[in-house]
């Protein structure tokens, strides 16, 4: 198993409690592709969520129909937590992980058909092969969204480049990219940041609006928008023609909603990304002898364990 990898090889299934739901995520540690794992990451996007969905930006009325590409979704845990909240989501990894994907977006969406036949708070989702960069395969999805999602899907340097491109062109004047991942390198973190900061308006999520329970201080969320002097990537590609399509041929549905949350409660990303290379969670300190834990417990203790074996080198 890969040091990195928080999950047992022996574990085929995550089960998800989430807007009401029990979901299933089917999972393959053992595969040789990163995206074939349930990361922590995008639990704590969805429990974020669902724990603000009552008011603000993020509630069912505000996302209906409401178009959202989750990139790099792997098990597909956070495009299935927008569609739960009625957005019409497309889920998109490397040709290797659709299968799995598609699987899951399936078993789940008959789960929740199942329990609420009636409901029509569902959106929709489907799955689209997506290679970062791949002009034609961005075309295919029919940019602008109005949400770009994605989780745990920054962990390479030589990654960066190829994912502001396709953000960028994924991406109307309106657009609102929503991020989650955890710190595995502060290298590769510190570029990350210089990179959006040229870009994008980075606001960072404060714990306090995450889920008490699925948090970690190595795991961050992201709010941004594109700055107003940054072109999408296709119309510096194509010229004034392209822009003039992305960002007049299909209206985002954007109104006066995009404010009203309470956007205050949301940092510059300075305050909150003060990073060390080892981070240990304070409520984690336990006793473990007459402690019974979580499965989220479980799985953060599995974490710092891979980062303390991946870090020391034993002689």
């Amino acid at each position: 198993m890969e040091p990195d990898r928080l999950n047992s090889p022996h574990t085929s299934a995550i089960m998800f409690e989430a807007l009401g739901y029990q979901l299933q995520f089917s999972q393959d540690p053992n595969s040789k592709h990163l995206g074939t794992t349930v990361w922590d990451a995008s639990m704590v996007l969805v429990k974020f969520l669902e724990k603000n969905c009552r008011k603000g930006r993020f509630r069912p009325s505000k996302l209906k129909g409401k178009r959202v590409i989750e990139l790099g979704a792997g098990c597909g845990v956070a495009g299935f937590g927008m569609a739960l909240l009625g957005c019409d989501v497309v889920s998109t990894d490397q040709t290797e992980v659709l299968p799995l994907l598609m699987r899951n977006v399936e078993r789940n969406t008959s789960r929740v058909t199942q329990m609420n036949p009636d409901s029509d708070s569902f959106g929709s989702i489907k799955v689209a092969e997506l290679n970062w960069g791949d002009e034609d395969q961005i075309k295919a999805v029919e940019p602008p969204f109005d949400y770009i999602i994605g989780t745990d899907v920054v962990y390479a340097e030589h990654l960066l480049e190829p994912l502001l491109q396709t953000i960028l062109a994924l991406s109307g004047p309106k657009t609102t990219i929503l991020l989650g991942y955890e710190i595995r390198s502060t290298n590769v973190h510190e570029k990350m940041l210089e990179l959006w900061k040229r870009n994008f308006e980075v606001k960072t999520v404060p714990k306090a609006k995450m889920d008490s329970n699925y948090q970690h201080p190595s795991i961050q969320l992201f709010i941004m928008s594109l700055k107003p002097s940054v072109e999408s990537a296709e119309s510096i590609a194509h010229g004034p023609a392209q822009k003039t399509k992305l960002s007049g041929s299909r209206e985002l549905k954007h109104g006066s909603d995009e404010e009203d949350d309470d956007d205050n409660s949301y940092k510059a990303d300075e305050d909150d990304l003060r990073v060390n290379e080892v981070i240990v969670d304070d409520k984690l300190v336990v006793d473990l002898e007459n402690k019974k834990l979580s499965e989220w417990e479980t799985r953060r203790y599995g974490a710092i364990a891979a980062r303390l074996l991946r870090d020391i080198k034993i002689t």
